[in-house]
């Protein structure tokens, strides 16, 4: 490398520290041949890179397509109508976070970041996307039936997605399925207003009151089928139907032998959680034929597991479920519907590989295509009336409808500084094993012999740490001794200089796939990508764990590629593909509540954007009251006590109290007045009131 290269001139021995007691700039070293920079300077940032190449970098046109791409002010943009979406109609995603972050007395709605972006014309597309993939696959192959998916709300319940898919998917008679009692209440109530051929699949264990719930729900008209996932549950469903006199209508969970390798198929197979045993189905179908309700039996549903990696395994595995559909039909079974579950798997990484967790080896045209193949062979074959074909797709459904918006904060960086003014102040500290170790790292750059010099810098690291636990060194030679071993691995760039990026989030309340089960998403600035990014870097939460932190990324990279800090204003980073089940399985940990929501739709303003609803994230208040606590007792034990010690600071201190219990759980970053701003306006709107003494009423709205 330059910087020790150009100690071979050098008459003094050394690595170029001790030549007269003061330290060298960073990249310059004293023999006059200047290190060549590892980031770019102004002008190179912008003249040797493009926004192709930063599309590539991250993949976008992998895991994106159709609905995310790099406009040319170098920001991502969402194409809400997919393939369809005309270039006008592209929408600016920094344009966005700026109208709901900027203060209202900007324009803008004054929410606090980090902010949830919801795109349900994105939703729309992907629900008219699978419809039409398998009309178009029904119509080609000449089947006899039609197809009818359902939303599994357990991938994100929120009321408006919910609502959304049953407004979107009515054309379609698109259903929901529930897995609990709060999912059917909230299912049912929804379905009211949705087509009324839409099936409502009751999965999940269940007792008296849920298949109560389920036959009411037939008695309001609904098209509600209870899918039995144990031989057992029959017993409560004729009881109760019998209680109630509805007739249900029933389906079953069959248990198949084919099965899906890899994380998500652990529910798959014969050891599989749910599901019966051919022996089970064959008891079931003859239990309800000796009670003269064998035409209540009319579903079938089996789910080989999540993320279905190719159509190899999806053919196998729907082949199988057909044959005991037909085997049902045959023993006399009012076969209606074939329930193939959930499983339409999504590209995390853009790799449009089989043989990945994180990815999937085919598209919805040719998923479609081998269910409806599949199913049709089979029943030909045995001479049985082509089924309803119903899927319940969520993944596929919801995670690219959403963007998670978050802003880094701060970043670590090399500090020079830390070697101090003279290095021999440290070499005389210095016991002599480990100024041996520095003689030989000077020899080693000396020689150009790299790899050495990393040995020798560890081994100087790890005798100089001794020394101080020893009390034989002080802080001051610590750090400058770090500093130099820090300085020897960048040079050589063995370390590949990677920096950690602060952001302004939670991990465990907003991407706890990540955490739990090592599940990937996209991340990618969602600004500044004309731009060469010049750091590897991880990211680093907020939370006081261990575990806070994004250190792996989609294409197996370790680090992720980032952009210096400018003075410009802050550094914006978006998680795509994150609409299933992280808003659902996200907790309070370390009482970080939930990010601020804001809904989009295409318009046609000069942004082409509208927000239609605007939701701010939980305050202190919500969430501790989340946790058993009364924020309103708290809140006046802490104004007593400002009140008896505080004295003169006391209503000053209630007023900062009150601001708190009020406030997001997250930070709000200081980077100018702008922000200044943002957060007097957001005072001013959350306590109704724009004069100078808006604190207090923080404190009255609190206090109700």
């Amino acid at each position: 490398m330059p910087a020790l290269a150009c100690l071979e001139t050098a008459v003094p021995p050394g690595y170029g520290f001790a030549w007269d007691g003061s330290l060298p700039l960073q990249g310059a070293f004293p023999c006059g041949t200047p290190v060549t920079p590892t980031i770019p300077n102004a002008h190179d940032v912008h003249s040797s890179w493009s926004t192709d190449l930063s599309a590539a970098l991250y993949k976008i046109d992998g895991w994106g397509a159709p609905y995310f791409t790099v406009n040319d002010a170098g920001n991502m943009s969402v194409r809400s109508f997919g393939s369809a979406t005309l270039p006008y109609q592209e929408i600016d995603l920094m344009k966005v976070v700026k109208k709901a972050s900027d203060p209202k007395s900007l324009g803008g709605l004054g929410l606090q970041l980090p902010i949830i972006i919801r795109f349900p014309d994105v939703l729309k597309n992907r629900l008219e996307s699978l419809h039409s993939a398998f009309h178009f696959a029904i119509q080609s192959n000449g089947f006899d039936s039609h197809y009818q998916g359902v939303y599994p709300v357990k991938c994100n319940q929120d009321r408006y997605i919910v609502e959304d898919i049953v407004e979107f998917g009515s054309p379609f008679r698109f259903g929901l399925e529930a897995g609990s009692k709060p999912e059917l209440l909230l299912a049912m109530s929804s379905l009211t207003r949705g087509n009324p051929d839409a099936l409502l699949i009751c999965n999940g264990y269940k007792d008296v009151e849920y298949v109560s719930l389920a036959l009411m729900g037939r008695a309001l008209d609904l098209n509600t089928v209870i899918v039995l996932e144990q031989e057992e549950e029959l017993d409560t469903v004729v009881e109760t139907s019998l209680k109630l006199g509805i007739r249900p209508v029933i389906g079953l969970r069959a248990k198949l032998r084919t099965k899906h390798s890899g994380h998500f198929g652990s529910t798959s197979g014969e050891k599989g959680k749910f599901g019966l045993t051919t022996a089970q189905i064959l008891s079931v179908a003859n239990k309800l034929q000796k009670l003269d309700m064998l035409d209540c039996l009319q579903l079938l549903h089996f789910h080989i597991g999540s993320q279905i990696p190719s159509t190899v395994l999806l053919a196998d595995g729907v082949t199988e479920a057909a044959q005991i559909y037909c085997e049902l039909a045959r023993l006399g079974a009012g076969m209606r519907v074939i329930d193939i579950g959930g499983g339409l798997g999504i590209d995390y990484d853009g790799s449009h590989s089989s043989c990945s967790d994180m990815s999937v080896g085919y598209g919805l045209d040719e998923y479609a295509s081998t269910v409806v193949r599949a199913i049709q062979f089979a029943c030909d074959r045995k001479h049985v009336r082509h089924p309803i074909i119903c899927s319940e797709s969520g993944r596929a459904l919801v995670s690219h409808h959403s963007v998670l918006i978050f802003e880094a904060v701060s970043s670590t960086a090399f500090d020079p500084g830390a070697l101090g003014q003279n290095i021999a102040y440290v070499l005389d500290a210095l016991e002599d094993d480990a100024l041996a170790d520095y003689r030989n790292l000077t020899a080693a750059a000396m020689r150009s012999e790299y790899e050495t010099c990393i040995l020798c810098a560890d081994q100087l690291k790890r005798r100089c740490v001794e020394q101080f636990k020893d009390g034989l060194l002080g802080l001051e030679h610590l750090a400058a001794v770090d500093a130099l071993c820090d300085l020897v691995a960048r040079e050589i760039t063995t370390s590949d200089a990677v920096r950690t990026y602060h952001v302004n989030l939670s991990i465990f309340t907003s991407i706890p796939d990540f955490w739990a089960i090592g599940q990937l998403f996209p991340i990618v600035p969602i600004h500044r990508l004309d731009q060469r990014p010049s750091v590897n870097g991880i990211l680093s939460d907020l939370t006081c764990d261990s575990d806070g932190k994004l250190d792996s990324f989609i294409g197996g990279r370790k680090s992720l590629p980032l952009h210096e800090f400018s003075s410009g204003g802050g550094y914006y980073l978006g998680m795509f593909l994150g609409g299933a089940y992280q808003e659902a399985l996200g907790g309070l940990h370390n009482l970080f509540g939930g990010p601020s929501v804001v809904r989009v739709e295409k318009s046609d303003g000069p942004h082409s954007f509208a927000v239609t609803r605007a939701l701010p994230g939980p305050s202190c208040a919500d969430v501790l009251r989340a946790m058993q606590h009364e924020p309103e007792l708290m809140f006046e034990s802490l104004k007593r006590r400002a009140e008896e010690y505080a004295h003169s600071d006391g209503e000053a201190i209630t007023c900062g109290l009150a601001r708190a219990f009020n406030s997001m759980p997250y930070l709000v970053h200081d980077s100018g007045d702008d922000v200044m701003a943002a957060e007097t306006d957001g005072i001013a709107s959350a306590g109704g009131s724009d004069d100078d003494d808006v604190e207090w009423e923080f404190m009255r709205c609190l206090s109700f």
